[in-house]
């Protein structure tokens, strides 16, 4: 048995298991469609500034908005997924995301497009808790087979709008709403399909007893859980910040619009193999934690090639940084492979997740704010290549091989006098 293997879960809720095939149909489904809002944006930030009048500041809290509402929703996604389920919360978030990216890439108003923004960040950041919960509940024997497929897509889901945006977008003043709303449709496909699943299984309330109050309180006492919330939030601060900066960047450098957004395809889209070899890793190797460590030299590399030659050998630099990448798909398995139970998932996955995206959320504005204050990107770059040692120690300790719920269990009883 791996480091990483341990009892399975126990069964909850119905059952009757679902097919195998319709539990990966579901998890694709809603995995594509949880970055789209987010890494649309990057490709055509100009012409949305241009096209809504938004200036640098402005620009800088759209980038930021994903981990702000990502932190600020999450921490809420399990005590709704006890009044709803988590199939009738994940039809709930589609809806929102659906709603939000397909309404926002119609209006004038800036004010208004950031509402809509918040609308569709605030449906991702439930799925983005509850996804993991399902995969757990659903996924038996084929668990790092679905670790695979939800890593693999949701890359997939943040590669093809930055693949895609600029050529959408095409050469027209308003074509950034084409490139935009594209994605609305996509969700609204996934509400549909998610809708007929909920009137086949029911509300699956696997999270009905997972957390309470106390859950946030409770997860704070385990080390896994906090080293993994760090691991996560560096790395989606990263990820945030190349969502959104990373094609300005290479534009900054002298590259054009459809080069520099094919570089920042190229980082997104590498996480796609990530997501296909890290959760098999997390479940089957013993030198995980040589490997984490592998993925930050890769992340510093990549930042020092944007800091020192940008436009030399960029697409040098873009694969440095989506190997480095792969810690995301890393720190999504280590959720389900540091717990046993599904409802200890669920709230695994509501501690890690807000946490980790209110760190996230820092990491965009920071970087707009100093490269306007200091007119270039070397602060910036620097910053960047200094957390990814942090995200590397933190990766390192979550990597160990322990429970979360062994943890919590030895917090939780009471000492025994006189032993």
């Amino acid at each position: 048995m791996s480091e990483t293997q341990g009892t399975p879960a126990k069964t909850t809720g119905r059952s009757r298991p679902l097919p195998f095939w319709l539990v990966g149909m579901a998890v694709v489904l809603v995995a594509v469609n949880l970055r789209p809002g987010a890494s649309s944006v990057g490709p055509v930030l100009a012409e949305l500034q241009a096209g809504l009048g938004l200036d640098a500041t402005a620009a800088g809290v759209l980038t930021a908005l994903p981990g702000l509402t990502f932190a600020a929703v999450g921490a809420l996604a399990v005590a709704l997924s006890r009044k709803t389920g988590i199939n009738g919360s994940i039809v709930l978030a589609l809806a929102t995301v659906a709603a939000g990216l397909l309404v926002r890439s119609f209006v004038d108003s800036a004010a208004l497009f950031l509402v809509l923004t918040v609308l569709a960040f605030a449906g991702m950041a439930v799925g983005n808790i509850l996804v993991p919960a399902f995969i757990k509940r659903h996924a038996g024997r084929h668990l790092p087979v679905l670790n695979s497929v939800y890593g693999t897509t949701l890359a997939l889901g943040a590669t093809l709008p930055l693949l895609f945006g600029g050529i959408l977008a095409g050469t027209d003043p308003e074509g950034w709403r084409l490139s935009l709303g594209l994605w609305g449709a996509a969700a609204l496909v996934a509400f549909i399909f998610w809708t007929v699943l909920l009137l086949r299984t029911g509300r699956d309330p696997v999270a009905a007893t997972a957390g309470g109050k106390r859950a946030g309180t409770r997860m704070r006492s385990s080390r896994t859980a906090v080293a993994l919330s760090i691991f996560f939030g560096v790395q989606s601060m990263h990820a945030y910040v190349q969502f959104g900066w990373a094609a300005q960047i290479y534009r900054d450098a002298g590259l054009e619009q459809a080069h520099a957004g094919l570089m920042a395809a190229i980082i997104a889209g590498l996480g796609i193999p990530g997501g296909l070899i890290m959760p098999v890793l997390v479940a089957r190797s013993p030198r995980l934690r040589t490997y984490i460590a592998g993925l930050g030299v890769c992340m510093a590399a990549g930042y020092s090639g944007l800091l020192l030659a940008a436009d030399t050998l960029p697409w040098l630099w873009a694969l440095f940084l989506g190997v480095g990448g792969f810690a995301f798909p890393t720190a999504l398995a280590l959720i389900t492979a540091r717990s046993r139970e599904p409802r200890v998932t669920a709230q695994l996955s509501g501690f890690i997740q807000p946490v980790g995206y209110l760190l996230a959320a820092m990491g965009p504005f920071a970087i707009g704010a100093l490269h306007d204050a200091s007119g270039s990107w070397t602060l910036p770059l620097a910053l960047l290549i200094a957390s990814a040692v942090v995200m590397v120690g933190a990766g390192i300790r979550a990597a160990a091989p322990r429970f979360v719920d062994d943890e919590l269990e030895a917090v939780s009883k009471p000492p025994v006098i006189g032993s």
